[in-house]
C-alpha cells in the first residue's frame, strides 16, 4: 500500500487567493444592509478622500439614518489596517468607497378596486478601502528650507 496524501506532501485544500489589494491598504465589506444604494451612495460621497479621523467625525454627526452603518463599517476598516496590516491609524485616507445593488424584497401594496402595487425594498453592498498616506513631499520640502 503506498503512502498516503498528506505523507507525500499534497495539498488538500485550494492554494491561497493572492491579495487584491496593495501593502498600504485594507478593507471592510458589508453586504445587505437595507437601504437603497442611491441613498447609501449619498452618505458614502461624504467620507470619499477624507482622512480616516475625518470621515469618522463626520459620519458620528451625520443626520441619516445609514452613516451609523457606514461608520461602523469604516472604522472595521480601520481596524484592519491597524491590526492585519500594521498601517500607521494617523496616517490612513478613505480611497475607495464602492455601493453596489443587492437583492431586491418585492412586496405587494393594495389598491383601489382590487388591483396591487409593487413595492420594492432595496439592499445595497458596500465596500471600503483605507490607505496609509505617503509622506507629504511639501512638509519634507519645508523643513529642507528650514534648514
Amino acid at each position: 500500500m503506498g503512502p498516503t496524501r498528506s505523507q507525500s506532501g499534497a495539498k488538500m485544500s485550494k492554494p491561497n487567493h493572492p491579495r487584491m489589494l496593495a501593502e498600504t491598504e485594507a478593507q471592510a465589506i458589508t453586504r445587505n444592509i437595507r437601504v437603497s444604494p442611491r441613498k447609501l451612495n449619498l452618505v458614502a460621497a461624504l467620507i470619499r478622500n477624507k482622512p480616516a479621523s475625518q470621515a469618522v467625525a463626520t459620519l458620528t454627526f451625520s443626520k441619516r439614518r445609514i452613516a451609523q452603518q457606514v461608520k461602523q463599517t469604516l472604522e472595521s476598516a480601520i481596524a484592519n489596517a491597524e491590526n492585519n496590516h500594521q498601517l500607521d491609524v494617523d496616517q490612513l485616507v478613505v480611497k475607495i468607497v464602492e455601493v453596489g445593488k443587492a437583492t431586491v424584497m418585492r412586496r405587494f401594496h393594495a389598491r383601489g378596486r382590487g388591483r396591487s402595487a409593487r413595492v420594492e425594498k432595496f439592499f445595497s453592498h458596500l465596500k471600503i478601502v483605507v490607505a496609509e498616506r505617503a509622506a507629504e513631499p511639501e512638509a519634507a520640502a519645508s523643513e529642507q528650507k528650514a534648514a
